[in-house]
């Protein structure tokens, strides 16, 4: 399996397209739900990252994409996303969020530290980012994949934006992400939402990435989702298919709603309950009969292109609109 998580933060490390990256530290936080990450802020113990920015030639301020990596941690792939982006005059920010909580990898087990944690991670990187000369504070995006899909579409929500002091994203990709957890109030103001994923999809199931964009969009969002025949999770790596046996997934379980508080709402309830964890609800979920152990991943080199062209087409249009740098 592909790994490139530790080389990414050599001092030599550069880009395929030759460029080197600055190695940052970004002041993030492990709130224990998103419960504590928007009402009870203060309490968050503290959790610095570390994250390496890539910027375009110029003189900048430069647009940026905060690239949220899933549950294998930063890879090879992440990489070559973040040389197309800067090759498309966008800065690129990779962010870490597995080295310094001593995790490798989040695949049997996602609780490790919390999906609001990975969200919260989103938006202290961006407000590390705003307050650069060489960054554009009003054209600051993040794409995740997977578990960071996730982490990049709550962070758009406004009842988590509102609790953290970074600026609003002004665009958000959300490459195969798991829509296993939305926000009952989906709202997420002015920011431009973009989703893709296969329709063989194994690990997130694609008809609640569907739900989860179009709840969006219902709400007065700018949100699109494309549906890839043919494509497995994480199709755009070149790497063949491979199955992962040990990936813990739970298709066709029941949405874990999120309340404006941040407070949980079990599948079988409607009360929401400031002290639900992560935990709660894939215990549910595995209680109910929706575990299920090995999941696919890669395998459709042919579809990469696609991707590629896909995620371009969004962050150029949402960047850079009259084609400026």
């Amino acid at each position: 399996m592909e790994t490139d998580d530790a080389a990414i933060h050599y001092d030599d490390f550069r880009l395929a397209n030759g460029l080197a990256g600055e190695a940052l530290t970004i002041p993030s936080a492990n709130p224990r739900n998103f419960h504590q990450a928007i009402s009870d802020t203060g309490a968050m113990p503290g959790q610095d990252l570390r994250a390496k920015l890539f910027l375009p030639e110029g003189p900048g301020p430069h647009p940026v994409v905060i690239i949220a990596p899933g549950s294998l941690g930063l890879q090879l792939h992440h990489t070559q996303i973040a040389a197309a982006i800067t090759d498309g005059n966008i800065a690129a920010c990779a962010v870490d969020p597995f080295s310094t909580r001593s995790v490798v990898s989040t695949v049997v087990r996602q609780v490790q530290f919390s999906f609001a944690a990975s969200a919260w991670d989103v938006l202290a990187a961006a407000e590390v980012l705003a307050a650069r000369p060489d960054i554009d504070p009003a054209r600051i995006g993040a794409q995740g994949h997977s578990r960071g899909g996730s982490a990049v579409l709550n962070a758009a929500s406004v009842h988590l934006a509102a609790a953290a002091d970074a600026p609003k994203l002004v665009g958000v990709y959300a490459a195969y992400p798991w829509s296993g957890q939305q926000f009952l109030d989906p709202d997420v103001g002015t920011t431009r939402i973009r989703a893709i994923i296969g329709d063989r999809d194994d690990w997130c199931p694609p008809v609640q990435v569907q739900a989860h964009i179009h709840a969006i969009r219902a709400a007065g969002g700018d949100a699109t989702v494309r549906i890839v025949p043919g494509a497995n999770h994480s199709f755009d790596r070149t790497t063949p298919l491979e199955h992962i046996p040990e990936a813990s997934v739970t298709p066709g379980a029941p949405t874990f709603y999120i309340a404006d508080d941040g407070s949980f709402i079990l599948p079988t309830s409607d009360t929401p309950d400031p002290e639900l964890v992560d935990r709660d609800g894939f215990l549910y979920a595995i209680e109910a009969g929706f575990g299920v152990r090995g999941a696919h991943i890669s395998g459709n080199p042919e579809l990469v292109p696609v991707f590629y062209e896909d995620m371009m087409a969004f962050w150029t249009d949402t960047m850079l609109p009259d084609g400026s740098t």
